[in-house]
């Protein structure tokens, strides 16, 4: 298991935890369970710098979407910062 391994696994585990908070919001009273506050420890610092710079648009809010594509490109990023570097 080399370091991109691992970075890979980390950024998978990350993408799921903002899915998992994303849609517990479609459930208002499972953000006040221990998961979902935990989650919203970890998720809402990320999904709150796009909140301020992405409005909702009606009832729909896009910024996690953003969020979710931002997260892929700064994955890719590292990857070929890693692979200049190291291979």
């Amino acid at each position: 298991m080399d370091i991109t391994d691992i970075i890979s696994f980390a950024f998978r585990i990350y993408t799921l935890m903002l899915i998992i908070y994303i849609l517990m919001s479609w459930i208002p009273a499972s953000r006040d369970t221990a998961l979902g506050q935990f989650l919203e420890k970890l998720c809402e610092p990320y999904l709150g710098f796009f909140r301020k710079f992405i409005p909702p648009i009606g009832m729909i809010d896009f910024s996690p979407i953003i969020a979710l594509i931002v997260l892929t490109f700064i994955e890719q990023g590292i990857y070929n910062l890693l692979h200049m570097l190291f291979y």
